[in-house]
């Protein structure tokens, strides 16, 4: 998330009750995660695995809870709940707006918007949508032209991203990104695509998703994709251009898949997929392998009844 207006690191320290050490940018212009930052941000880091991770990240900025020398160029600010402290932060700088009126963004004056249909605030739609009953379109989604979304859908819920601390106790992560939305893109009926945490979840030009479709925070899907009923796609996915996935396939986060795959239906994907290959299967594989595996199937028995009978 990039702040309406740069803010000291004094500021910061200010908000959250804390100190800082180090030199480097004394302003910051965002707040993103680890894997999203870029010069000018500010991130946190709780946990050893990843603090080498985050001090030789692009941030600017780093809560942390561990006493450590800062990098040069960067501010190290000192704090026991790094996670706590940057949700504080997100929720200073975005606050979310409650309207009892329906339409609350900018939308274009060829574009259709049915009855019932929700705007919240900083929304932006194009020319020639057309939003049908009942869709929720949240705070600051950006949508081209051209795009057509069917009943019931929810774009820029927020994200399911949350943190277990050592009671197993789970602290949603809050959630200050958005949902881009290009041209031609089609979305189907109940279908949910939520925001990023603080970065973008994008759905490319001409892209077709089908109803009962899940995009999870922060992924990426190409140009020219198509999605079939009840596919999950969980959060931080980069799905590439001209990519074919068939109903109730399942991918897991942080994953990627390359142009023109195609990826059959019922499979579950836990692993990165090459570029124009076709995948089917629980856990995923090359189609024509798990084809023939699943051909070999049906012969177990007699072959282990043959085994049985030679022993």
């Amino acid at each position: 998330m990039k702040l309406k207006e740069a803010v000291s690191v004094q500021d910061i320290c200010n908000i959250i009750v804390a100190q800082h050490s180090g030199h480097g940018r004394e302003l910051i212009s965002g707040i993103n995660e680890i894997h999203k930052v870029s010069p000018g941000d500010l991130t946190f880091v709780d946990f050893d695995k990843y603090y080498d991770k985050a001090l030789q990240s692009a941030a600017s900025v780093i809560l942390i809870n561990k006493k450590l020398t800062a990098p040069e160029g960067k501010v190290l600010i000192f704090t026991q709940n790094p996670f706590n402290d940057y949700n504080k932060i997100v929720k200073h700088f975005y606050k979310k707006q409650v309207s009892a009126k329906t339409m609350n963004g900018v939308v274009g004056a060829s574009s259709i918007i049915y009855p019932g249909v929700y705007i919240g605030h900083g929304v932006k739609i194009g020319e020639n949508c057309i939003v049908y009953p009942n869709v929720s379109i949240m705070d600051h989604t950006e949508i081209a032209n051209g795009v057509i979304i069917q009943s019931n859908t929810v774009i820029g819920s927020d994200a399911f991203y949350y943190k277990r601390d050592n009671q197993k106790v789970f602290t949603r992560m809050e959630s200050c990104g958005k949902v881009i939305i290009r041209n031609n893109v089609e979305i189907g009926a109940g279908c949910t695509i939520d925001r990023g945490v603080s970065g973008e979840t994008i759905i490319g030009a001409g892209t077709k998703i089908d109803n009962l479709v899940h995009i999870g925070h922060g992924s990426t899907i190409g140009e020219n994709c198509l999605i079939a009923a009840q596919t999950g796609i969980a959060g931080k996915v980069k799905i590439g251009n001209r990519i074919m996935i068939w109903g109730q396939v399942g991918i897991s986060k942080d994953l990627e898949i390359g142009d023109d795959a195609i990826i059959y239906a019922q499979s579950g994907v836990i692993k990165s997929l090459d570029a124009g290959k076709t995948y089917f299967g629980s856990p995923v594989g090359e189609a024509r392998e798990k084809m023939k595996q699943m051909a070999m199937l049906k012969y177990l028995p007699v072959w282990w009844e043959t085994i049985v009978k030679k022993s």
